[in-house]
Protein backbone atom coordinates (compact mmCIF):
# COMPACT_ATOMS: atom_id res chain seq x y z
CA UNK A 1 0.00 0.00 0.00
CA UNK A 2 1.14 3.60 -0.94
CA UNK A 3 -0.20 6.40 0.85
CA UNK A 4 0.67 9.96 -0.42
CA UNK A 5 0.08 13.24 1.40
CA UNK A 6 -1.57 16.76 -0.15
CA UNK A 7 1.35 17.71 -0.78
CA UNK A 8 2.26 14.56 -3.35
CA UNK A 9 5.28 13.70 -0.65
CA UNK A 10 5.39 9.82 -0.52
CA UNK A 11 3.59 9.38 3.55
CA UNK A 12 3.45 5.78 3.94
CA UNK A 13 4.90 2.96 1.61
CA UNK A 14 6.51 -1.01 1.36
CA UNK A 15 9.38 0.28 1.96
CA UNK A 16 8.96 1.86 5.40
CA UNK A 17 6.02 0.14 6.65
CA UNK A 18 5.14 -3.56 6.89
CA UNK A 19 2.53 -5.82 8.48
CA UNK A 20 2.61 -9.57 8.40
CA UNK A 21 0.96 -12.30 10.18
CA UNK A 22 2.88 -13.75 12.58
CA UNK A 23 0.75 -16.78 13.67
CA UNK A 24 -2.86 -18.06 12.72
CA UNK A 25 -4.15 -20.92 14.59
CA UNK A 26 -7.59 -21.98 15.60
CA UNK A 27 -8.62 -22.19 19.36
CA UNK A 28 -10.52 -24.68 20.74
CA UNK A 29 -12.65 -23.71 23.54
CA UNK A 30 -11.67 -26.50 26.25
CA UNK A 31 -8.05 -26.62 27.42
CA UNK A 32 -7.82 -23.60 29.46
CA UNK A 33 -5.40 -22.99 32.17
CA UNK A 34 -7.98 -21.87 34.79
CA UNK A 35 -7.23 -19.32 37.21
CA UNK A 36 -11.04 -19.35 38.47
CA UNK A 37 -12.27 -22.74 39.17
CA UNK A 38 -15.78 -21.72 40.38
CA UNK A 39 -16.91 -20.01 37.02
CA UNK A 40 -14.33 -21.98 35.17
CA UNK A 41 -12.42 -18.27 33.75
CA UNK A 42 -9.03 -19.45 32.47
CA UNK A 43 -6.13 -19.07 29.65
CA UNK A 44 -4.10 -20.28 26.37
CA UNK A 45 -0.56 -19.40 25.99
CA UNK A 46 0.60 -18.97 22.31
CA UNK A 47 4.63 -18.81 21.58
CA UNK A 48 4.97 -16.11 19.13
CA UNK A 49 8.81 -15.15 19.27
CA UNK A 50 8.91 -11.79 18.04
CA UNK A 51 6.25 -10.30 18.72
CA UNK A 52 5.82 -7.83 21.43
CA UNK A 53 2.90 -5.35 22.49
CA UNK A 54 4.94 -2.65 20.52
CA UNK A 55 5.11 -4.09 17.45
CA UNK A 56 2.16 -6.77 17.67
CA UNK A 57 -1.42 -7.02 17.45
CA UNK A 58 -4.02 -10.29 17.80
CA UNK A 59 -7.89 -10.90 17.42
CA UNK A 60 -9.79 -13.48 17.52
CA UNK A 61 -12.31 -14.26 14.49
CA UNK A 62 -15.38 -16.38 14.78
CA UNK A 63 -15.18 -19.09 12.64
CA UNK A 64 -18.74 -21.16 13.50
CA UNK A 65 -22.37 -20.18 14.39
CA UNK A 66 -22.88 -17.34 16.12
CA UNK A 67 -26.22 -15.44 17.54
CA UNK A 68 -26.79 -12.61 19.53
CA UNK A 69 -26.32 -14.31 23.02
CA UNK A 70 -22.35 -15.82 22.09
CA UNK A 71 -19.81 -14.04 24.45
CA UNK A 72 -16.21 -14.44 22.59
CA UNK A 73 -12.53 -14.83 23.68
CA UNK A 74 -10.31 -11.74 24.73
CA UNK A 75 -6.72 -11.56 23.57
CA UNK A 76 -3.10 -9.88 25.08
CA UNK A 77 -0.36 -9.45 23.75
CA UNK A 78 3.16 -10.18 26.06
CA UNK A 79 7.09 -10.11 24.74
CA UNK A 80 6.98 -13.51 22.92
CA UNK A 81 3.66 -14.88 23.75
CA UNK A 82 0.16 -14.36 22.97
CA UNK A 83 -2.57 -14.98 25.62
CA UNK A 84 -6.06 -15.89 24.84
CA UNK A 85 -8.67 -15.78 27.86
CA UNK A 86 -12.15 -16.95 27.61
CA UNK A 87 -13.89 -14.20 29.09
CA UNK A 88 -14.26 -10.68 28.70
CA UNK A 89 -11.10 -9.26 31.38
CA UNK A 90 -12.53 -5.98 31.46
CA UNK A 91 -16.43 -6.62 31.95
CA UNK A 92 -16.94 -5.64 35.40
CA UNK A 93 -19.30 -8.48 36.34
CA UNK A 94 -17.83 -10.59 33.32
CA UNK A 95 -17.79 -13.95 35.72
CA UNK A 96 -18.84 -16.31 33.19
CA UNK A 97 -16.70 -18.19 30.58
CA UNK A 98 -16.46 -17.32 27.07
CA UNK A 99 -19.72 -19.49 25.00
CA UNK A 100 -17.65 -19.29 21.70
CA UNK A 101 -17.29 -22.41 19.82
CA UNK A 102 -13.37 -22.42 18.16
CA UNK A 103 -12.41 -18.93 17.31
CA UNK A 104 -9.02 -17.92 14.72
CA UNK A 105 -6.27 -16.24 16.22
CA UNK A 106 -4.36 -13.66 14.02
CA UNK A 107 -1.30 -12.48 15.19
CA UNK A 108 0.16 -9.42 13.30
CA UNK A 109 3.55 -7.93 13.34
CA UNK A 110 4.12 -4.40 11.97
CA UNK A 111 7.15 -2.50 11.64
Amino acid sequence: MRIWGADGAPQLDENSFTFRVALSVVVPNSGWTITNSTYGLGYKDFSAPGVTPANSCATVVPIGSYNADTTQFETEVLNGVVRVYNYNRGFPSGTWAATAGPMRLIVMRFS
